[in-house]
């Protein structure tokens, strides 16, 4: 095995997010300011580590990547100053575009819908994302409540609104699909 083969994974997810984590020197302050960490199969600390040994598959088969809330808590507590949400989203396209299939379905598929909403529209559509949703996991009278609410406060347009230029929100979806497949 050459020097290229033991860090290609390392080296594919710095290509991609343009951040190195042989830099994480395992503090854990990622982890310890995590809200879903608990939840994570996998802590945050022990994705960079996983990383940095070429463990591809135990860390895009792995539910953490799918659990992180991208609030960027962990980002701003590393003491290294390794964009650590930026490296999970890179970790979630990289096992999407590979075949990996998630732990975490439900997830997987609200995060689908979210973005096929925001290319439709160029931002978020909230009760088309509620109705495909619950749709999507056969729950249909889940959240009814919660939605008849929001229409009634306003919180949520009925129709939804449209962004003015949608085609520049759908150009940056093409660019970004060529770029994680390696066509940029």
């Amino acid at each position: 095995m050459t020097r290229e083969d033991i860090h290609s994974f390392r080296n594919l997810v710095k290509d991609l997010s343009n951040e190195d984590v042989s830099r994480c020197y395992q503090c854990g302050k990622c982890t310890a300011g995590c809200p879903v960490a608990i939840d994570m199969d996998i802590s945050p600390n022990q994705v960079m580590r996983l990383v940095q040994i070429n463990s591809r598959d135990r860390v895009l088969a792995s539910s953490t990547i799918w659990l992180c809330l991208s609030c960027e808590t962990c980002t701003t507590r590393c003491p290294a100053d390794i964009d650590i949400a930026r490296v999970m989203d890179t970790l979630r396209k990289i096992s999407v575009n590979e075949g990996y299939s998630s732990s975490q379905p439900a997830i997987t598929e609200f995060n689908k819908i979210f973005l096929d909403s925001i290319k439709k529209h160029g931002r978020l559509n909230e009760l088309e994302l509620s109705v495909r949703y619950s749709l999507a996991s056969r729950q249909l009278f889940n959240n009814i409540g919660l939605a008849l609410n929001l229409l009634r406060k306003g919180k949520i347009a009925p129709l939804g609104t449209n962004m003015k230029d949608r085609n520049r929100i759908r150009d940056i979806f093409a660019k970004s699909k060529r770029f994680i497949r390696g066509k940029s």
